[in-house]
């Protein structure tokens, strides 16, 4: 007997009419019907949890990476002097983009209406051009002419914080200012703000200032030096193969780390999350697939007498097997049909259900401040989503093999004595 015979138009004709359903079979379509609802909002959430997930990830990478760089020379001493030539060096390496030398100092901004701590950053004009998302993402004022200026760029937030605007000024204090017989005085000094720019993650947007490189070397008191030189490559993922070139590159023994070691702990439990998710969101399909098999016992126990007939006139054992598995199929396959259409579906629309969300609840959904990032991303992966269809239909079929198999192994000669 083959396969084409097995699902023939008679076992479809058949199956078809027991997934109609009658009044007499009511429960029985009660449980089919939430069967498919399971596996439709188990299939559907998978792909929306998953590419949020991998959004958020992807977001995350592109924010932190496009400010802080891939890779990190650092001097074993106290100051990087021959920043210069090692960044014409490695600049020149084959896959890396920018090489660009780097201050950086925590500091106290104040306005004439508030306070707020911050991270200066020294930078040359040409670098921070570079810094793609900075540079991009510039809200208001320029960044044209900040080379030779006692001019800043700070995050949208950071300025909504302060009160401030393009062509105002904030004064900067650090507590690492010039030694007096009384001990350190602070430094503090007073910067026009020359551009305002929004990275759209919240913690650069709240606590970056970037300020002309040769500026932060005098008001850190680091002439002639800089605390490290970053590295931005073409693919941050190959980091393995660009290492030795910028090694070599470098030529005196430095520091080298790359941003998989700096941020290991956060991308790690972001890695952990996602598996987590996927493994819990998961059991959603496995009991809407253990709902076929209960919904399937029960039509197999209230068909007996139809089962018993059909045997009776000519129905294989292969028939009845094909009869159930195709009922219980159909339920699984629709289901998992839906649930992808579903969940394509919301992943293309997710941050504008956010916002419907947020405006009926009244609650902000998805805050910035302890997410990050100003919206909800989703990227919807292909092969995940593949995967999820096919988990769906493998669950959804092997819950038919067990009632169906008890179907075909139904005795009429038993299933007819009492009638």
């Amino acid at each position: 007997m083959n396969i084409k015979s097995l699902f023939s138009s008679f076992e479809w004709t058949v199956a078809w009419r027991y997934l109609r359903a009658r009044r007499r079979d009511g429960f029985i379509s009660v449980i089919a019907g939430f069967s498919f609802l399971g596996i439709m909002l188990g299939v559907a959430t998978l792909i929306v949890v998953m590419a949020v997930m991998n959004g958020f990830r992807q977001e995350l990478m592109g924010k932190i990476l496009g400010v802080n760089g891939h890779a990190f020379i650092q001097p074993y001493g106290d100051g990087l002097k021959e920043y210069e030539s090692i960044a014409a060096r490695v600049s020149r390496v084959k896959g890396v983009t920018l090489a660009a030398p780097i201050i950086e100092g925590q500091v106290l901004t104040a306005s004439q209406t508030a306070t707020s701590g911050a991270l200066v950053r020294g930078v040359r004009e040409t670098d921070l051009k570079q810094f793609k998302s900075v540079a991009k993402n510039i809200s208001d004022g320029t960044l044209d002419g900040f080379d030779g200026s006692e001019k800043i760029a700070i995050g949208r937030r950071l300025a909504g914080y302060l009160g401030v605007g393009v062509g105002d000024k904030i004064k900067l204090l650090s507590p690492k200012g010039p030694s007096t017989p009384f001990g350190s005085a602070p430094r503090q000094k007073s910067y026009e703000v020359a551009a305002l720019f929004e990275v759209g993650m919240s913690e650069f947007d709240a606590s970056f200032v970037f300020m002309p490189l040769a500026e932060a070397q005098l008001y850190f008191d680091q002439e002639g030096q800089v605390a490290m030189i970053e590295v931005f490559v073409e693919n941050a993922d190959k980091m393995d193969d660009y290492a030795p070139l910028i090694r070599e590159a470098v030529g005196k023994p430095h520091g080298l780390t790359d941003w998989r070691f700096r941020n290991r702990t956060f991308f790690g439990a972001l890695e952990v999350e996602r598996n987590v998710m996927f493994l819990i969101l998961t059991m959603i399909v496995l009991v809407a697939a253990l709902n076929i098999i209960s919904g399937l016992t029960m039509l197999v126990k209230d068909k007996a007498r139809g089962i018993a007939i059909l045997r009776t006139m000519g129905a294989t054992r292969g028939s009845v097997l094909a009869i159930f598995v195709m009922t219980g199929a159909a339920i699984g396959v629709g289901g998992t049909l839906f649930g992808f259409l579903l969940g394509l579906l919301i992943a293309a629309n997710v941050e504008s259900l956010r916002q419907v969300v947020s405006y009926l609840s009244g609650a902000q959904i998805f805050p910035p401040e302890l997410y990050f990032l100003s919206k909800l991303p989703a990227d919807v992966r292909p092969s995940e989503v593949v995967v999820i269809v096919v988990m769906a239909l493998v669950l959804s079929l092997l819950a038919t093999l067990y009632p169906a198999w008890r179907a075909a192994r139904l005795d009429p000669v038993e299933a007819l004595r009492g009638e």
